[in-house]
């Protein structure tokens, strides 16, 4: 019996993209390997991104060949120091639970470097391969994010350290995004592939005509939903924005994060009566958000580090047949511009071309992005990564 053991620190039914990609990705693993004699374990956490949406999990689940081991987390709140415990406790977790198994194929789905460290330990230890799927250049973005001296001088260098001993000793690194490859050229072990995020079935299977109007005749409403951190950097466009449009345009934020507060002062401030912010909700509920919507909107906090990145949220938002509007720059603006038709992409942080794009246009009515949903499906995709795991078994 050979094994396979999958690190992802998000799965279902948590909301944020590493669940959202890891579930079906490890379900299509599981089928591939289903008749080869192959155990697949996969070791996550309980649901933890956002301490406003709380939905039950079993801590273990099995299903043929699949077996979930989901970790309980100490409470936190989206805080810098909270996810490092929150990591710290589930890395010994998962090492304590292996630490007298074989393992014969280690994958790691990453985008704070740690999940795929993990994974680097754990098959150095077992001597088996490891293919890294890598969603953000955790490194790259610190070195944004951060300007303390402490963290440049001290932190970054040990991560830089632990960054090097983890890319080159895999077999096999997936980037999430094209715009990754410039800074993976260092790393001249591994071999490279490009499956990007796709489109889950139940955002497929709601894509229907743009109804004109949204939710009211007397305002336009514009629909952001997700992560509100500083890497979306909401508080540098919404307040601006929303006071240059006037109520004209409203303005509705649902999710939650490390940089609510931060958005929510600006309103405040502001005294501005054309931003809501909601709480996170279920994907059904979403989707009845995003019907009403007139407007679906995606942002990128003014880093250099973000010019690499493709987000998830692309794909879900261009299901529906909605103008979309994205603050973005680098390697998603040009993946925007080229793959999603009725969308405006403007610089980072601008509110001024943002605000004349949106009291200028005129919604359109005939918005078909059928094409778009083809190529990007993730089921499609997944099945194609899902084989290229499986050879290195």
């Amino acid at each position: 019996m050979k094994r396979i053991v999958y690190l992802s620190f998000y799965f279902k039914p948590d909301l944020c993209a590493g669940s959202f990609r890891n579930s079906p990705l490890a379900i299509e693993l599981a089928k591939q390997t289903l008749d080869k004699n192959v155990v697949l374990d996969v070791y996550t956490t309980l649901p933890n991104r956002y301490s406003t949406f709380d939905v039950g999990a079993q801590e273990y689940e099995e299903v043929d060949n699949l077996r979930i081991h989901r970790i309980a987390l100490p409470a936190h709140k989206s805080g810098m120091l909270d996810q490092v415990f929150a990591f710290w406790h589930f890395y010994n977790s998962v090492w304590k639970l292996n630490q007298s198994k074989n393992i014969d194929l280690v994958f790691a789905s990453s985008s704070r470097l740690f999940t795929a460290y993990l994974g680097y330990k754990l098959a150095k230890k077992c001597k088996a391969p490891l293919y890294l799927d890598i969603r953000d250049i955790f490194v790259d973005t610190m070195n944004d994010v951060f300007k303390s001296k402490l963290v440049k001088i001290l932190i970054l260098p040990l991560l830089k350290t632990i960054e090097a001993k983890t890319f080159n000793y895999a077999k096999h690194i997936n980037l999430i995004s094209g715009g990754f490859k410039e800074y993976f050229h260092r790393f001249k072990s591994p071999k490279y592939s490009y499956f990007s995020n796709g489109i889950d079935e139940e955002f497929i299977s709601s894509n229907r005509p743009i109804e004109l109007g949204g939710v009211s005749n007397t305002y336009k409403l514009i629909v952001y939903a997700g992560n509100i951190g500083e890497g979306q950097g909401l508080h540098r466009i919404i307040p601006q924005a929303a006071q240059l449009l006037g109520n004209e345009f409203k303005f509705l934020i649902i999710g939650d994060g490390g940089a609510k507060k931060q958005l929510q002062a600006e309103i405040k401030n502001r005294g501005l009566t054309n931003v809501i912010l909601n709480n996170p909700v279920s994907r059904d509920e979403l989707q009845s958000y995003y019907d009403k919507s007139d407007y679906l909107f995606l942002h990128l906090n003014d880093y250099p580090a973000f010019r690499k990145v493709l987000p998830s949220k692309i794909f879900e938002l261009a299901t529906f047949n909605k103008p979309i509007i994205a603050g973005v720059a680098g390697f998603s603006a040009e993946f925007i511009n080229k793959e999603v038709s009725n969308s405006f992409v403007f610089d980072p942080c601008d509110a001024i071309p943002l605000a004349e794009y949106l009291k200028n246009s005129k919604l359109n009515s005939n918005i078909d992005r059928h094409e778009f949903v083809d190529k990007f499906r993730r089921s499609k995709i997944n099945k194609a990564m899902a084989e290229s795991i499986v050879s290195y078994l």
